[in-house]
């Protein structure tokens, strides 16, 4: 029992270790741009149009979860729209392009996965995008670095390099927190039992897709480690990959206190990623 406590304990600290310099190089540049330009700069910074999800789509194959993390952020203070962030979060590599490089995957069927993450992110959030300015259901707005930092409790008189590593050491704590519960799951569960249903041909995406909500970068791992020895299809590892956006998801829960709004990115990210693995599938 402790034994396995402190194997939690150390996967999880790894975990999170490599998250903190993405969220304090994050809140520096929010803290600058709050600090040291003027609103109406900012405001011409966060209009990329649709060159938004495409940067974002491009942005996520970076293999760790601390790009998702980061958009989370920028989105909350809408410095990126809705579209861009949920092109990141699909396009996450995670820790999915390392294990396939260790299990001697093929170049091209490597080139296939990314190029189908970022094709598949971009696609969303262009349609994201467009919805969104056609409706008032998450219709961007300007940009507002203050209230996020009033809502935070930030002690910008302090400096930018203070404040943002307090930012950074909340969110890493609260990221360690629930990782380390997540942890705590899998391993008194079992990894069986949570995988036995991604080996059917209809309900592995779904199942995968479910699992990819876990805020865990251990989710991309499992799921390719399935592919690679053939247990699960195609379609079941690319609706894992495509839903899980690492610690992402929980981030933005945390940062952004937009409830509705946080559950209907969820479910679109949800759905983009099921639908997409159903279809790979049925080819």
């Amino acid at each position: 029992m402790i034994e396995t406590m402190l194997h939690a304990v150390e996967h999880t600290f790894f975990d999170t270790l490599k998250l903190f310099p993405v969220l304090m190089i994050t809140y520096l540049i929010l803290e600058y741009l709050e600090t040291k330009i003027g609103d109406k700069t900012i405001n011409l910074i966060s209009k990329s149009g649709r060159a938004g999800p495409l940067i974002g789509a491009l942005c996520g194959l970076f293999p760790q979860c601390g790009m998702a993390a980061a958009a989370s952020n920028f989105y909350t203070v809408r410095i990126i729209s809705a579209g861009t962030l949920l092109a990141v979060f699909l396009s996450t590599s995670d820790e999915m392009l390392p294990v396939l490089i260790a299990g001697s995957a093929s170049p091209l069927l490597i080139l296939k996965i990314l190029m189908l993450k970022a094709g598949i992110g971009l696609f969303v959030g262009w349609m994201l995008d467009f919805y969104c300015r056609q409706n008032t259901l998450l219709k961007p707005q300007n940009v507002d670095v203050e209230t996020f930092c009033r809502n935070e409790n930030c002690k910008c008189e302090k400096g930018i390099w203070y404040s943002a590593l307090g930012h950074s050491i909340k969110i890493t704590l609260f990221v360690f927190v629930f990782v380390f519960l997540f942890n705590l799951l899998v391993v008194f569960v079992g990894i069986d039992r949570l995988t036995h249903f991604l080996s059917y041909p209809f309900a592995g995406p779904i199942v995968s897709g479910l699992l990819g909500l876990i805020p865990n970068c251990s989710v991309s791992v499992i799921v390719t480690s399935l592919y690679m020895e053939k247990a699960i299809t195609f379609g079941t590892m690319m609706s894992g990959t495509l839903v899980g956006a690492g610690v992402g998801l929980l981030v933005l829960y945390r940062v952004n206190h937009k409830l509705k709004e946080n559950l209907i990115l969820t479910l679109i990210l949800y759905i983009s990623g099921v639908l997409a693995g159903l279809i790979l599938d049925s080819f």
